[in-house]
């Protein structure tokens, strides 16, 4: 039984790229019908818009377990393929397209991205990448910004295993990760300094309203920040994960850790903060080497390798996954470590289609069917 007051809710937004099945290539400006489908469809959840046509984003409703976190991205998820596939087109959920280019691409014809566009010019037109936001909802506007400098630690590791964007414009890039490169030439991105309080936020987002660079707090888009229309703490600093499975692992995860770290926060216990720029050195890590990584190791010194960080902090979190009811889910962590992420199995595929002969345009189409037949993995309906 949950301790009192440590309830959790829990929803997910999901970042994902319609696809030609013919081409592979992006929809650069996909028919009305699919996003009126879905919004017609859609039920308790959300389906808007994204910065570019190409993209369409799912929020799911409030949930109140990992469980239900499952389903509704189930949902969800089905709701978009299906709806794209009447209408001859496919769902790709992935940080980003092998082999799109960002200059055939179209802004959605909306105030505020057009507003962004005119702002933000090439940083902005080449912001061909999409996420994953998992949203945790608990206790008072002070203990949510407590909890959230707390969890700034752990955010290498969750970007880790959701690493899902090592291509980039036809080419491999290196990273894992390569949307957080894209995403870094926006301002107000990466992480947040460390703050206490709700005041020390507000304070925050008055300067930067007095000085008229930003109409709201929305436009913050840290790796974690405070969510300007909901009670929770958004996680944002996650990759797409292909898979279902992954996507509930890494919620799980974040789901125990918010609860760890608010039951510490009840007891005065919170550790002290590692210096921000080593956080941002492990991030860097994180986006670079993916499931690979050997962060450096902000309780010890020295370094450690990710399977060996994750299995502690999993047994760390035993009790609170227990009490949520998504242990499972928890040590899927570790198996993501172990088989590799969504950027693996892509670097995997296009490298076996290259030694099987196929060209490099072939092998990169070959990769967005692996990643298009991995979205729709988990999704049928139990009916």
């Amino acid at each position: 039984m949950s301790e009192p007051g440590l309830d959790i809710t829990l929803g997910v937004e999901e970042e994902f790229f319609l696809v030609d099945p013919e081409t592979r290539d992006l929809v650069t400006d996909p028919l009305p019908a699919i996003f009126e489908a879905c919004q017609r469809d859609c039920g308790p959840h959300r389906v808007v818009h994204e910065a570019l046509r190409s993209q369409i984003e799912t929020n799911t409703r409030v949930c109140g377990s990992v469980a239900e976190v499952r389903e509704a991205l189930r949902e969800t998820r089905r709701l978009v393929v299906e709806s794209a596939a009447r209408h001859g087109v496919a769902v790709m959920a992935a940080s980003s397209h092998p082999f799109a280019r960002w200059e055939a691409q179209l802004i959605t014809p909306r105030e505020r991205y057009e507003r962004f566009a005119v702002t933000f010019q090439e940083t902005m037109r080449r912001l061909l990448v999409g996420g994953m936001h998992v949203h945790a909802g608990f206790g008072d506007p002070d203990s949510r910004l407590r909890v959230m400098t707390a969890l700034r630690r752990h955010l290498p590791l969750l970007h880790a295993l959701s690493t899902s964007s090592p291509f980039h414009a036809g080419h491999e890039t290196g990273f894992k990760s390569y949307r957080l490169s894209i995403m870094g030439a926006m301002p107000r991105t990466s992480l947040p300094a460390p703050l206490s309080s709700r005041a020390d936020y507000e304070r925050v987002v008055a300067a930067y309203q007095r000085m008229q660079f930003i109409e709201s707090s929305s436009e913050l888009w840290w790796d974690v920040r405070p969510s300007l229309a909901f009670p929770t703490v958004e996680m944002r600093i996650c990759d797409v994960c292909p898979r279902l499975d992954d996507a509930v692992g890494i919620v799980a995860l974040y789901a125990a850790l918010v609860r760890h770290l608010v039951r510490l926060d009840g007891r005065g216990l919170l550790p002290p903060d590692p210096p921000t720029a080593i956080i941002a050195e492990n991030r860097w890590i994180a986006q670079r080497y993916g499931v690979l990584a050997f962060f450096g190791d902000v309780r010890r010194g020295g370094q450690v390798d990710i399977a060996e960080d994750a299995a502690r902090l999993v047994e760390e979190l035993a009790a609170d996954a227990r009490d949520l009811g998504c242990e499972d889910e928890l040590r899927h962590a570790l198996a993501i470590i172990r088989d590799g992420s969504g950027a693996d199995r892509q670097l995997d595929h296009f490298r076996l289609r290259r030694l099987e002969g196929d060209s490099e345009a072939e092998a990169l189409r070959a990769v967005v069917d692996l990643v298009v037949a991995e979205t729709k993995e988990g999704i049928e309906s139990d009916a």
